[in-house]
């Protein structure tokens, strides 16, 4: 019996799949240059590009008509979350393995998008380093995940786990569930990350929306607290990810030395010439931003204390992006999906172009800028030694933001995804 379902889980994983070891793309975007070539053979061997060149398609090769692009590269997700009026009872209500497979539909979802990689910023439950642990080992699919864990916070702030609970299930957590209030705790924290498996730190620098707390935007570490999170975490080879909203916090992330803020919010000019200066990413999430926005004029979706978070931090987002792209801070992307469903990542591309960043900007921001912010050189280019992650597109994709949300085809390794693809429907 074991054997017979091992089989049928080996047939189903397969059927997920097509594969090829040739592929001729008719356009193909070099996004270090920004141009489009024409006539591009793209050869895959063990999963990564062996060679690319402008010449007739090969007998063997699969023909794709339109754009090739990298797969996208998303910055901000959470896989284990899901936008809900409900999601304050979860830790009453749910398991960890219910948590789990949810991360795992979520995955595919992201992937069947066009997201063959994400920075997965913030798991309580620890299911998502298991989900990227089983993706790699061809137990299930999903997208490459650089995962986070348990977001590091100080008490009350915004990743505090106890917080909006009664005090009779509040207690005190530390540093082992990622809420620490000196810098021998930071440390602790961020080596309790590397002894969970995780690949990147995640703190909350500022309060934050949705979290059961009064403030979205008050600093909630010291400069010495901070500054041992990132010397820790230089230590381990991690980077660091920043949430922040308000100047405070964000000021004394950025000095600390952190490898990227998000979200953003109240960026001053000072902030953003010293991001320039340290070469510190800002990574927006205007999809979130606009949903919490959106959300916080429906009557009951948020609880009230959120609410007034959300309708004073979501519209201002996309404000700030459009300000610091001007001013030439170093941009990434990211969308905080989780805090809207997951599969509408890409209309991320939308927001983008609305606040001024042209689309082809907009895709590099979400490929080759993005693997420079993991610090990988594997994944978000169509070039030899990258794995082979692409995408093909509408051959108009550059000049219409919305055609980014309906690939045509998704490869990850040189494999086809199959079965539906584009955003979710809700």
């Amino acid at each position: 019996m074991k054997r017979l379902a091992l089989s049928i889980s080996t047939l189903v994983l397969a059927a997920n799949f097509a594969h090829a070891d040739s592929f001729w793309c008719s356009k193909l975007l070099d996004v270090r240059t920004g141009k489009v070539l024409e006539g591009v053979q793209v050869n895959v061997e063990n999963e990564r590009i062996s060679g690319t060149a402008v010449q007739a398609p090969s007998a063997n090769a699969m023909r794709l008509e339109g754009l090739c692009v990298p797969g996208f590269i998303d910055l901000h997700v959470h896989l284990a979350n899901e936008p809900s009026s409900q999601g304050y009872t979860e830790p009453y209500r749910l398991n960890p393995s219910d948590i789990a497979f949810r991360a795992e539909s979520n995955g595919m979802k992201t992937l069947r998008a066009g997201f063959t990689a994400v920075r997965d910023l913030g798991d309580g439950q620890g299911v998502v380093v298991s989900l990227r642990n089983a993706i790699n080992n061809g137990v299930v699919q999903g997208p490459r995940i650089f995962a986070a864990g348990k977001s590091i916070a100080t008490t009350g702030g915004h990743a505090d786990p106890s917080n909006g609970t009664s005090m009779k299930y509040m207690g005190d957590p530390g540093p082992v569930a990622g809420v620490i209030n000196s810098p021998a705790q930071a440390r602790k924290a961020v080596r309790q990350r590397y002894k969970e498996g995780s690949d990147v730190i995640k703190i909350t620098a500022t309060g934050g929306v949705l979290s059961v707390a009064k403030s979205g935007m008050n600093a909630q570490f010291t400069d010495a607290e901070l500054r041992a999170v990132v010397a820790t975490a230089k230590d381990y080879g991690f980077t660091v990810a920043a949430h922040a909203h308000g100047e405070a916090g964000m000021l004394r992330a950025v000095r600390a030395g952190v490898t990227s803020i998000e979200h953003g919010t109240f960026m001053s000019e000072d902030i953003m010439k010293l991001m320039k200066q340290n070469g510190t990413w800002y990574v927006p999430t205007l999809s979130a931003g606009a949903w919490v926005a959106e959300k916080s004029k429906v009557p009951g979706f948020y609880l009230p204390i959120v609410a007034a978070k959300a309708a004073a931090i979501g519209p201002q987002i996309q404000k700030t992006l459009s300000k610091a792209y001007e001013y030439g801070v170093p941009i990434a992307f990211g969308t905080d999906a989780g805090v809207f469903p997951h599969g509408l990542n890409a209309r991320e591309f939308e927001y983008l172009n609305q606040a001024g960043v042209p689309v082809s900007v907009a895709v590099r921001m979400a490929t080759l800028d993005a693997a420079k912010v993991l610090r990988s050189d594997e994944i978000g280019e169509i070039a030899a030694g990258r794995y082979a992650d692409f995408l093909l597109l509408d051959e108009n994709a550059l000049s219409n933001a919305q055609l980014l949300s309906a690939p045509k085809k998704v490869f990850k390794g040189g494999k086809e995804v199959t079965g539906p693809l584009g955003p979710s429907v809700f």
